[in-house]
């Protein structure tokens, strides 16, 4: 017995310090920084340069790119860059050109130009987008089964982390200072990317398509005949659905803090940072406890919490401009969905195979996308028909039907078989 508690720590350590973790800390700053400059500072600084709520509203149809990036998925799994190999020459590639457009983007004058602001961030979408193709393919790669787990609680907390770079540290520097020096400051944060593609060493190859037309029909079709059509469709329906109401709360937070009468330093200092700890603590809990019971019963205990933390946007927009409960919302928000995001980006990357994990990949988390992006841009109508505090219900609302295709897709009853 002694011996069997002493090969589960053994074994539980070896899946916590490990050099993949690490990595898994960089690719989700990485991957994460971008998308939350689009989605957190670029309409603060619309919202302060006098630009129309529904305007800014719109500019969640930037994101389009998430959502069709499984088209050219199969060109990233077909060609490789004469340098640093399959993976790292795309990642090495799409990091560069994330760098010099965000810190390009703060020069563009919104009031007069926001045809031109709006090209670029498309652009930044594109190029996150292609980076999140090749870092998530490369994420399953290094990752082993029993990994999986607590590698993307890890990655999506970083992910999450990096948030606060444009989310908070960038409305501090705001305050302070010029915005063209504070999308330069937030760009310089993709150099934690750039290290660790330098730095990390190449996947072997284990299938690599012969043709064009095979790294686009092949992962398609390997799916369907591995899961079953009902069930491959079902799959589908919960990756659409499981985060939608998340994603629409969360579409003008920002603006919906501004709008109750939070200072922008107000947001940084506090909202932000009352974050920080219940993520960190959070992700790493989940990954945990991911490891302990399994994908499938994390995502129906986490999709409940994150059900709950999208109603404490509603007890905020009803109290109003209260500090202490815009702390604790904000900190169970990101304990609960943070908790759902990791547990989701999990089972994603279970179902998937290692043989097509970049396409496979980049149409599972497009789906994902979808709602961010068009549904998102819905949001600042509805709130202006029905205020905030409705607004916040209907998104609880919309997380329903992603809880009720877990009995399809990931059965409670089924996960020790899963783990098997």
């Amino acid at each position: 017995m002694i011996h069997n508690l002493q090969s589960q720590h053994i074994s539980l350590r070896n899946t916590v310090l490990n050099r993949n973790m690490l990595i898994c800390i960089a690719t989700g700053i990485s991957s994460g920084l971008p998308l939350y400059v689009l989605i957190s500072l670029v309409p603060a600084w619309l919202k302060s340069e006098n630009v129309g709520l529904k305007e800014i509203g719109l500019f969640a149809l930037i994101g389009f790119p998430y959502s069709w990036k499984f088209i050219w998925s199969p060109i990233m799994d077909r060609y490789t860059l004469p340098w640093l190999g399959r993976r790292r020459g795309w990642m090495l590639i799409t990091q560069c050109v994330l760098m010099f457009l965000i810190g390009t983007l703060g020069w563009i004058p919104p009031a007069s130009s926001l045809s031109l602001v709006a090209i670029l961030t498309i652009l930044i979408a594109f190029f996150s987008a292609s980076q999140d193709i090749v870092i998530d393919a490369y994420r399953r790669e290094i990752l082993t089964d029993t990994q999986l787990g607590l590698g993307n609680s890890i990655h999506v907390n970083a992910y999450r982390l990096s948030g606060l770079v444009p989310g908070s540290l960038a409305l501090i520097v705001a305050d302070y200072t010029s915005w063209q020096l504070t999308f330069f400051i937030t760009s310089l944060f993709m150099l934690c990317g750039l290290v660790m593609t330098v730095c990390v060493k190449e996947v072997p190859v284990s299938y690599k398509p012969i043709t064009l037309k095979a790294s686009i029909t092949a992962p398609f079709s390997e799916f369907f005949q591995r899961q079953g059509v009902k069930k491959a469709i079902a799959i589908l329906a919960f990756m659409f659905f499981y985060k939608l109401g998340d994603n629409m709360a969360t579409a003008l937070a920002t603006p919906f803090y501004l709008d109750i009468g939070f200072t922008k330093t107000q947001i940084g200092l506090v909202a932000k940072n009352a974050a920080l700890w219940p993520m960190v603590f959070g992700g790493l809990l989940g990954g945990l406890i991911m490891v302990k019971i399994g994908i499938n019963r994390a995502l129906w205990v986490f999709g409940f919490v994150q059900l709950i933390s999208i109603l404490g946007f509603a007890w905020l927009a009803t109290a109003g401009n209260v500090l202490w409960i815009l702390a604790v919302v904000i900190g169970c928000e990101y304990l609960g969905v943070g908790l759902g995001t990791a547990a989701f980006i999990a089972f994603i990357a279970q179902i998937t195979n290692k043989a097509f994990a970049a396409t496979q990949l980049a149409l599972f988390t497009a789906l994902t996308a979808v709602p961010r992006t068009f549904a998102n841009a819905s949001t600042g109508f509805l709130v202006e028909a029905v205020g905030w505090t409705q607004f916040f219900f209907l998104c609880a609302a919309f997380a329903v039907p992603g809880m009720l295709l877990l009995f399809k897709v990931a059965p409670w009853i089924e996960s020790e078989t899963d783990k098997a």
